[in-house]
């Protein structure tokens, strides 16, 4: 990926481009660190799959006991889901086929597909924050309506839109759901990707199998108690971080006309400051901004690339605090260029 100059200089968001082409970025920070890499494999595998024995143990004596280890367990599962969003840009390995490899035994346990999920997401990489080119259907977590076009709708239309951003049904309801069921069919597959189809089905086949074992060796009931936790939990975090992560105040949508990976990436995806656990957890996944303008630089080069270029660290910034409170920015204004609420759009006051 290049950018549009070398130069650097200011644009009406005050954000500067980069001052060096983004494809030095490429060859500075995306190579593979094999201990690092195995490191991260390690724990994250390790430390899932070591909570998961504690709380089938803990489940023996008392099903309430073993809940409380879930939210532990899932943010490991956030970081192999991470491993695998490496695997599907090639930035993990330095060949496709231990990307590939890696990338469908992470989605044995994260439940989501890897090859469609891989495929899809390739997509959201090449019209992230174009309001030209925007997914429809499902993808309510890193798209949206401009004011204009949500005043257009009916009211009952304008009402299921709102319902379904509600942030309990965006945030709390839907993310399980997607992980657990959707993600079972290949609905939003087209026919036409017939590889990434039958993958669908494989996983399928194969977690059925995981499950099954885990239940004759433990108990169904206790596999639920376990893993449904787990799961919900870790659903839910996941869905948020992606959402936040392009979904925010001072976010950048424009035309296609307007339009640049590299504006896309410095302005339309924030860079998300989180304590240094939780940053650990995701896998440095908050220094999303990097991550667009090269998705071949892998999760744990991020804050180091981050580091080394000032450039990068203009980029909108988010705290925790802010990032939990963004859920309210459902709607992109064309005029005022700034997402707004619901509740702004009707003419209310601004958030």
């Amino acid at each position: 990926m290049q950018a549009n100059t070398p130069d650097s200089r200011d644009d009406n968001r005050g954000t500067k481009s980069l001052s060096r082409p983004a494809q030095s970025l490429y060859s500075e920070f995306a190579q593979a660190m094999p201990t690092i890499r195995a490191g991260q494999i390690a724990s994250s595998f390790g430390g899932f799959i070591a909570t998961c024995a504690v709380m089938y143990i803990v489940a023996g004596f008392s099903y309430w006991l073993a809940v409380p280890f879930a939210p532990l367990a899932a943010g490991f599962l956030v970081r192999i889901f991470i491993i695998q969003h490496d695997c599907g840009h090639g930035a993990f390995f330095r060949t496709r086929r231990a990307n590939d490899m890696l990338g469908i035994i992470c989605s044995l346990v994260t439940l989501a597909p890897y090859a469609a999920w891989k495929r899809q997401h390739a997509g959201h990489h090449g019209i992230w924050n174009n309001l030209d080119r925007r997914q429809s259907g499902l993808d309510i977590y890193s798209s949206c309506l401009t004011v204009a076009e949500y005043s257009a709708l009916t009211p009952g239309a304008r009402w299921r839109h709102r319902l379904i951003h509600h942030p309990l049904v965006a945030n709390v309801l839907l993310p399980p759901l997607v992980f657990l069921l959707l993600y079972r069919f290949p609905f939003d597959t087209p026919r036409s990707w017939r590889r990434e189809r039958t993958a669908v089905y494989l996983t399928d086949l194969a977690l059925l199998v995981i499950v099954g074992g885990l239940g004759f060796a433990f108990g169904f009931d206790r596999v639920l108690v376990v893993q449904l936790p787990i799961m919900i939990c870790a659903a839910i975090i996941g869905v948020w971080l992606f959402s936040v992560q392009h979904r925010f105040e001072n976010s950048f949508w424009a035309r296609a006309d307007e339009w640049s990976a590299e504006k896309a990436a410095l302005r339309g995806s924030s860079y998300l400051r989180l304590p240094n656990i939780l940053r650990w957890f995701t896998g440095n996944i908050g220094f999303h901004h990097i991550h667009h303008l090269n998705p071949r630089i892998p999760n744990y080069r991020l804050a180091a690339c981050q580091n080394a270029n000032p450039d990068l660290q203009e980029t909108p910034t988010l705290s925790f605090a802010e990032a939990l409170r963004a859920w309210r920015y459902g709607l992109w204004d064309e005029e005022r260029r700034r997402m707004v609420s619901f509740a702004s759009a009707h003419g209310g006051s601004p958030p």
